[in-house]
């Protein structure tokens, strides 16, 4: 039977621990560790540029 590696399980529970405690600091800073799920879709009907009309 091969012998447990604990270095190697402390090292992913402190890695785990790290990844947790930094997500947890920008969930309170109001943003999230995936800025792609939170990313605003563009208005698909934009109006040109051409079309704005200025006031003289």
């Amino acid at each position: 039977m091969a012998k447990p590696n604990y270095s190697f399980e402390k090292r992913q529970r402190d890695l785990a621990k790290k990844a947790k405690k930094e997500e947890k600091r920008l969930r309170k800073a109001g943003t999230t560790a995936n800025p792609e799920a939170t990313e605003t879709p563009e208005p698909a009907a934009v109006p040109p540029a051409a079309e704005v009309k200025t006031v003289p």
